[in-house]
């Protein structure tokens, strides 16, 4: 999900969808391109990716992270980017793409759920990461397939909230937005001499990327008795990847910047 600024969005390519717009697209066996987007991808995994897939495939978030992903910090960021890797073989396939298509669809990554309509967040004037107060950034949607799809030349007609229910993608939707909101603050180095690498850095990492290791943190260590969180979310969490996903978002802000939410707050 790309950070967009209000001065800038006229800059970004593809169509942008206002409430309403209508755009052409189907995809299936009998479309001519069926698949090729499966392959040679930067396919950028979010957290709630991670949870689906895992969970999908029967495996912790830890053997996850280890056979489908890079893990790549990049020069501009202060936080590593999860991607998935593609299979070794000569058109660099998703390692799900089958003969009969994707093997783990019902629990497919939101880009590709998504697809072709790509999500940004819009920051404008008055957006504060660093406050709970006043307007957050807008999300923002664009039609943008590349120039093989023929399904874009197909006659089903979408408005981008129709698209998001008919692929259920609204909770992915919703999931990938949080995580870019709180990835902004990363725009400011929060580890100082620590580094990108410090424990301080692979235990955010964890509360958003491993779910499993960071319920254990949760539940193993002395985390509750340092940090308050409500009796009815420890309940749910115990069980409910989602509603622990949320608590690592909340510890992360609290954990780096200080930042109390309704989730999780420092004991006093």
């Amino acid at each position: 999900m790309k950070r967009i600024d209000k001065d800038s969005i006229d800059s970004v390519r593809g169509r942008k969808l206002e409430t309403g717009d209508e755009f052409n697209f189907r995809c299936s066996p009998d479309v001519a391109c069926y698949n090729k987007c499966c392959r040679n991808l930067n396919l950028f995994l979010y957290p709630y990716d991670v949870i689906r897939l895992r969970a999908n495939l029967g495996i912790t978030s830890s053997e996850f992270l280890d056979e489908y992903t890079d893990v790549v910090m990049r020069e501009e960021n202060s936080i590593p980017d999860v991607l998935l890797r593609m299979a070794d073989n000569d058109e660099k396939t998703c390692p799900f793409l089958t003969d009969a298509g994707c093997s783990v669809y019902p629990d497919r990554p939101d880009t590709c759920r998504s697809f072709p309509v790509e999500q940004g967040l819009m920051f404008g004037d008055g957006v504060d990461m660093f406050s709970s107060k006043g307007p957050g950034p807008e999300r923002v949607f664009f039609f943008r397939p590349p120039d093989f799809c023929r399904g874009q030349e197909e006659d089903e007609l979408w408005t981008v909230d129709d698209w998001i229910s008919d692929q259920e993608a609204e909770i992915f939707s919703t999931m990938t937005a949080k995580w870019a909101e709180l990835k902004s603050l990363f725009s400011e180095d929060p580890w100082g001499r620590d580094g990108p690498y410090s424990d301080k850095a692979k235990m955010t990492f964890m509360a958003a990327y491993n779910v499993d290791d960071f319920r254990a943190f949760v539940f193993e260590s002395s985390f509750l008795k340092r940090f308050k969180v409500k009796p009815k979310i420890v309940k749910k969490i115990k069980a409910n990847d989602l509603d622990m996903l949320k608590l690592g978002f909340g510890w992360i802000k609290l954990f780096l910047w200080g930042i109390e939410g309704k989730l999780v707050k420092l004991k006093r």
